[in-house]
């Protein structure tokens, strides 16, 4: 006589898997981003974005000329305020610093813990729109008469 009939198997194989499934299930990190309070009080709109490219030019070193590069990135999820196209132009004050060293004596406020500014990174970013209204200053726009739609201005940006 079989102590295991082919049903006591069968259940137990069931158990088996289930167990092995719940064990490998992984649950989303939790996006650094989502926890900072400066992202989450700052500026009027709050996306997650992915940088698509950063044109040639855009970004150099002048410690004696302070500047603003647009870059152009696209939404990946809007948390905050209205973003109404999937392609946006963002303003990123001092690109060549990290966004934590970037305010100074003319733009006070911004920041973020985004080392370094490169094509394919998705940044968590609290914005202001449109540019005009929060910097007066030397922009270098690469886009001039491509982008659509208003410029952003970065205020707080994070990687993800």
């Amino acid at each position: 006589m079989n102590p295991f009939p082919a049903r006591n198997l069968f259940a137990i194989g069931l158990l088996l898997f289930a167990l092995l499934g719940a064990s490998c299930e992984q649950k989303p990190a939790r996006s650094p981003g989502a926890s900072d309070p400066q992202l989450q009080s700052r500026g009027s709109v709050e996306v997650t974005a992915r940088l698509l490219e950063i044109p040639e030019g855009a970004i150099f070193k002048r410690d004696l000329y302070k500047y603003t590069a647009i870059l152009k990135y696209k939404i990946l999820q809007v948390h905050r305020g209205s973003v109404t196209r999937e392609v946006i132009y963002v303003g990123h004050y001092n690109p060549w610093k990290p966004r934590s060293e970037a305010a100074d004596k003319q733009v006070a406020g911004i920041g973020g813990n985004l080392g370094q500014l490169r094509a394919g990174q998705v940044h968590r970013m609290a914005l202001e729109v449109p540019i005009d209204d929060h910097f007066m200053g030397g922009i270098v726009n690469k886009y001039f008469g491509q982008e659509t739609g208003p410029l952003h201005w970065a205020v707080w940006t994070n990687l993800e």
